[in-house]
């Protein structure tokens, strides 16, 4: 059976297409340095896929040209040096000030150098935080630290989880839109310098 393929889209380029165990629904994505990727579910057709891909040629090009937008962003961008250690003693303090100021809770904390998120928190109240955390504005920075901890209470980004971080931080509608305008930043810090005495997990 067929697991890949790629097709040509006219005024759009190559479309990767990939057979998903994981997808209940046809699913395009536009990534930046990754191109187009269309997931199909079973059930469905390449055929069938590549027609619907097809058919979605304007919203291809628009979100093409976005993302096209954003690599360009990113390769102005100066290269970011960041100290692993010097970075893990600053996220690691902040966390444990901001959880103490609002009450929260947490388990236990690892710091990674990520592309796709700022930070994360599991089922079991560990949170994970981005080295790349450090490059970004104070107040950003400590708002999405306070964001995890508010999901040691919440797991979800409900109405609930929204009160609870207002509660603790008024300005979280804004703060998040420019956690957004910052997140091609989770590409930019293009060279990290690596503590040889320090391994982080």
């Amino acid at each position: 059976m067929l697991q890949s393929t790629t097709l040509n889209i006219e005024g759009v380029g190559p479309v990767l297409m990939e057979r998903s165990t994981r997808a209940k629904n046809l699913n395009i994505t536009v990534k930046p340095f990754k191109g187009i990727r269309v997931a199909v579910p079973h059930g469905l057709s390449f055929k069938k896929a590549e027609q619907i891909a097809r058919s979605k040629t304007a919203w291809l090009k628009k979100h093409l040209c976005r993302i096209q937008k954003l690599e360009k962003e990113y390769e102005a961008i100066p290269e970011v040096e960041i100290d692993r250690k010097d970075a893990r003693k600053i996220l690691v303090a902040r966390l444990e000030a901001i959880a103490r100021k609002h009450d929260y809770k947490y388990n236990k904390v690892s710091i990674r150098n990520q592309k796709t998120r700022w930070g994360s928190c599991s089922c079991t109240n560990n949170i994970s935080l981005n080295i790349k955390l450090t490059v970004l504005p104070d107040e950003l920075r400590d708002f999405i630290i306070l964001h995890e901890l508010v999901h040691t209470k919440v797991k979800n980004h409900g109405s609930r989880f929204w009160a609870e971080l207002s509660r603790a931080e008024p300005r979280a509608r804004e703060l998040a839109k420019q956690v957004r305008h910052h997140n091609i930043r989770l590409l930019c810090a293009k060279e990290v310098k690596r503590d040889k005495h320090s391994m982080l997990s």
